[in-house]
């Protein structure tokens, strides 16, 4: 029918090849990582361990890298078509390892607001940002250590492992948005806090107001697109009952 035969012409216009999507996204990805530090270095003053706020900006750095875009290519491990044949134990590690790193990263982020909010006398855990991220983080572990327990030890069975499957995935792509609800939240604040006396008011739309701002939005990209590739059909893995589908 007509109406047949216009789906399937829109669905092919829409059909984007994985690869080259995947270059897009981490050109996205490496363009968030250079922006949240050029931020930092030009208008944040630089980085140093000192418990300075030059100490604070490893924190955005370090989450955006870690909690976002490390993130992000974890969770698209098992959408590369090599994934689909052969082995799946090269590909569970390559993808817990990459989660491991984001979240070393991440800790290390955390590491660094603790460490300046202690510096400085100022309190932890009162903003709906800290509060967002902290969960987001305990989350996150949970969910690795479950990962790690249920896929990548050889006594997990195999029905836990498919009961568990499906939350894994859902909470795959949970984590990811709460990561960036939590990274352009921290942005928003980070931007109120330093743009009031001696600088150019956050209302009056400075150079760096828009930078950071700009970088919230590609941030927010960045993860909509990941969750987009993970929700299309086409590029998931298929699902397999053979023995090497359940190593």
């Amino acid at each position: 029918s007509l109406a047949r035969r216009c789906h399937d012409r829109s669905t092919a216009m829409l059909d984007v090849p994985f690869l080259p999507f995947c270059a897009f996204l981490g050109t996205l990805g490496l363009l968030c990582v250079a922006m949240v530090g050029t931020w930092c270095q030009h208008w944040r003053g630089g980085f140093s361990l000192d418990g300075s706020s030059r100490t604070f900006n490893w924190h955005p750095v370090l989450m955006v890298t870690g909690l976002v875009v490390l993130y992000g290519a974890a969770a698209l491990v098992y959408r590369i078509p090599n994934t689909w044949s052969g082995p799946k134990l090269p590909w569970k590690v390559l993808h817990g390892s990459l989660a491991l790193g984001a979240f070393v990263l991440t800790v290390l982020g955390l590491a660094a607001v603790f460490r300046f909010h202690n510096s400085q006398g100022t309190p932890n855990m009162y903003s709906l940002h800290s509060w967002m991220g902290l969960g987001t983080v305990l989350l996150f572990s949970c969910q690795w250590a479950a990962g790690f327990g249920a896929f990548l030890l050889p006594w997990a069975p195999a029905w836990l492992r498919a009961l568990y499957k499906p939350i894994h995935v859902f909470f795959g792509s949970t984590i990811l948005m709460l990561s960036v609800a939590s990274c352009v939240s921290g942005i928003n604040e980070k931007l109120f806090f330093s743009l009031k006396n001696g600088t150019t008011a956050y209302k009056l739309l400075p150079a760096e107001a828009v930078f950071a701002n700009t970088l919230g939005l590609l941030i927010l990209i960045f993860g909509v697109l990941v969750v987009g590739a993970l929700a299309r059909p086409s590029w998931k893995r298929p699902d397999s009952d053979s023995p090497d589908s359940r190593q």
